[in-house]
């Protein structure tokens, strides 16, 4: 018999300062913000990027939790309508509380009203797009294209790692000369537009709703932004907690968590559990 995310108690932070914002959140749910990065936290990593599903039981466990915060942001790379389609987010019951900031915060989609809004996409995207099939040529990379960003995945090459390291700095270059910049991740290189991440689509929101405690919860490289912006409001006075959703891949999270969980799994066991305690 499967064990259900009901069943699971709520993980103990490591840190005073991540049991003060699990107080906060319990305390004021009302006025508490729940940040989730998608890819890795709320879907298993996967081979093929346009495969990648949120977590069997990650749809009723946001319903669950999310009438009773003040918000739910998914927080992605991928474009806003990918990561709803991807989540089955749309229409959903429950998630009238959930919006999705898409390209690290450059589009919004929200519930309440199924639309995303965005500003016009960079010019050197599409410079980017037409030089990178002769440069990965025979590299067994993948190209996502996330039309205001695209991701040069290395998990299907020969030597995923090696292929990492090794187009990490031609891909830099490419995209210093077209104006963007290139976010790495767990053998991914995403070359984007710079001047958004998801530590600024979190505080930007944060602020917009007047959040009183943020959770937010990532396992890769382009969350680190994310937790420094939860360090810097509780400088100002905020409560945050920080959730690694953990991987053998990326470490650098796991040593700055509140709390590390078994990947989205775990993920979705804490939204749970943070449900089921609060009235």
């Amino acid at each position: 018999m499967s064990t259900t995310p009901a069943s699971q108690p709520l993980p103990a932070p490591v840190t005073e300062a991540g049991q003060e914002g699990l107080d906060a959140l319990l305390a004021g749910p009302g006025k508490a913000l729940i940040g989730l990065d998608f890819d890795g936290t709320l879907a298993p990593i996967v081979a093929d990027p346009e495969r990648a599903r949120a977590h069997p039981e990650a749809l009723s466990a946001l319903a669950a939790l999310a009438p009773k915060v003040a918000a739910v942001a998914v927080i992605t790379g991928r474009p806003a309508e990918v990561a709803v389609r991807n989540g089955a987010f749309a229409d959903a019951p429950g998630l009238e509380h959930l919006v999705v900031l898409g390209h690290y915060g450059a589009e919004r989609w929200d519930a309440r009203t199924g639309e995303v809004t965005a500003p016009p996409a960079h010019p050197g995207v599409d410079a980017v797009r037409a030089e990178l099939p002769g440069l990965l040529g025979g590299t067994g990379t993948h190209v996502e294209d996330k039309g205001r960003a695209v991701a040069v995945h290395t998990r299907r090459a020969a030597d995923p790692q090696g292929t990492f390291e090794a187009l990490r700095e031609p891909l830099t270059a490419l995209a210093a000369r077209h104006g963007l910049i290139v976010e790495p991740g767990r053998m991914v290189l995403e070359l984007r537009p710079p001047g958004m991440d998801k530590g600024v689509a979190l505080t930007g929101f944060a602020r917009e709703i007047g959040a009183g405690c943020v959770l937010y919860a990532g396992d890769d490289l382009g969350d680190l932004p994310a937790y420094t912006a939860v360090d810097t409001l509780r400088a100002e006075g905020t409560p945050g907690l920080l959730v690694c959703s953990g991987s053998d891949e990326v470490t650098e999270l796991r040593a700055r968590a509140d709390v590390v969980v078994p990947g989205p799994e775990g993920i979705v066991h804490l939204l749970q559990a943070l449900a089921d305690q609060i009235p």
